[in-house]
């Protein structure tokens, strides 16, 4: 175990100590006000307040986690070796950013409660953000730092042994809608039929046609294919499907039709589900609730994960309605048209309610990488190139890769050419022996 003499153990301390040591870095950690208790603790242990004691491990900290509520904070982004950090504390601190106070900035997301802009789903966007704005948004910097820190540790602690962990992946098919054609409906159906007569999408109609006589495949079903791949692979895929009512945002298969409830039940015998939440379940807990309840009697089990419709997150209300409603994890967090780490870390973390001052049960599981992201690069070999460069990130510090694909990527429809070929690079990722170490 490390010990951590500091001036005021504050749940902010123990919040991102326990994420950066015991999370990434697979050590126990305790605390201690007590100079006594620290002294006469003779092997694995640091300081971390505003002035060393003596010749220990020295980190010196910032005023963040010892605070309550926003204050407004000067942050002075510098390099640091390959990497860049903030909260710069000096050369006598044995390293020279107090990584806990820009990991819990990052972690937190603190810069989402400050005033910034929205985009026209009201999301917090790539742009606002300070991994964008100072070019740090494609690395895991939490990670990087924590492996900085671990470095540091064991130049004065040779003897201990930290652990060994290994990169993993977490594949998430987002089905927003099983099918394009079938299962829609009369009325719907028709409308569609119309509106491709109107603008002239004669291909679309006879598709349509094909589908619904049952002559052809529905082109958003590619459920053999992901099963198949999910059957070749020892990482499980999560599903995420939307059934939630029909709105201006949400165009999936009603709930009630059971040729769809049986295809979300065979899915869940290879692969884990999960509720994708309407456009409006984000800001009524009363749809939220209704929605879980309707994917329980579905799979005939306790919802477990959930992900937000078009992305979409309203810190710290979104979680808060998470939280009540017992679910246990939710894999919102993350930019659908930047490929990055948007909390800074590649392990998934717990998350803090800066209104409450409370670390939460609610586990965080921040994705890296959305399938439309790929789109903004025109060749194959620049998104397959896109995908590398982000796994090796990954792989440098062990961490874990979450990438979001939807069910209509593995199509015949013309954007996602290749696409089929990038999902199983992600899978493929785990088989390469060659992981790089920081």
């Amino acid at each position: 175990m490390l010990l951590v003499y500091t001036h005021k153990i504050s749940p902010r301390l123990k919040y991102v100590f326990k994420h950066i040591c015991t999370r990434i870095l697979g050590v126990e950690v305790g605390f201690t006000t007590k100079i006594e208790e620290f002294i006469a603790h003779d092997s694995f242990k640091m300081s971390y307040t505003r002035q060393q004691l003596g010749k220990e491990f020295f980190v010196k900290s910032h005023d963040i986690l010892f605070e309550q509520g926003l204050s407004d904070l000067d942050i002075n982004i510098l390099d640091w070796d390959n990497t860049k950090c903030f909260f710069y504390n000096g050369d006598k601190s044995a390293i020279p950013f107090d990584i806990f106070a820009a990991s819990f900035y990052l972690l937190s997301r603190y810069e989402e409660y400050l005033p910034h802009v929205k985009d026209e789903f009201g999301r917090f966007t790539a742009a606002e953000s300070l991994a964008y704005k100072y070019g740090f948004l494609h690395q895991p910097v939490v990670d990087i730092w924590a492996y900085k820190f671990k470095d540091a540790l064991q130049a004065q602690f040779p003897e201990f042994k930290f652990p060994e962990k290994s990169y993993t992946i977490k594949p998430i098919i987002d089905v927003p809608s099983a099918y394009n054609f079938r299962l829609k409906g009369i009325m719907r159906t028709l409308g569609g039929m119309a509106k491709d007569l109107f603008k002239f999408k004669f291909m679309s109609l006879y598709i349509r046609v094909m589908v619904i006589l049952g002559f052809i495949h529905d082109p958003f079903d590619t459920f053999k294919y992901i099963i198949n791949r999910q059957k070749q692979s020892r990482f499980k895929f999560l599903f995420f499907f939307l059934i939630g009512d029909y709105s201006t945002y949400d165009k999936g298969i009603n709930p009630n039709k059971k040729k769809f409830v049986s295809l979300i039940k065979h899915i869940a015998d290879y692969s884990k589900v999960g509720l994708k939440t309407s456009y409006f379940a984000i800001e009524d807990i009363s749809i939220l609730k209704k929605e879980k309840q309707r994917m329980e009697d579905i799979l005939n089990t306790t919802l477990k994960a959930s992900r937000q419709s078009f992305s979409r997150l309203n810190l710290p209300e979104s979680y808060r309605n998470l939280i009540e409603l017992e679910i246990q994890e939710d894999y919102t967090m993350g930019y659908v048209n930047h490929i990055g780490f948007r909390a800074g870390s590649c392990t998934p973390f717990l998350f803090y309610d800066l209104d409450y001052e409370v670390q939460t049960p609610l586990k965080i599981h921040s994705y890296h990488l959305m399938d439309y992201a790929l789109l903004k690069t025109h060749s194959l070999l620049d998104k397959k190139k896109a995908i590398n460069e982000i796994i090796q990130e990954i792989k440098q510090v062990n961490g874990e890769f979450t990438a979001v694909f939807h069910n209509y990527t593995f199509s015949a429809e013309k954007q996602w050419d290749g696409f089929k070929e990038l999902f199983n690079m992600v899978l493929e990722s785990t088989h390469d022996p060659h992981v790089n170490k920081l």
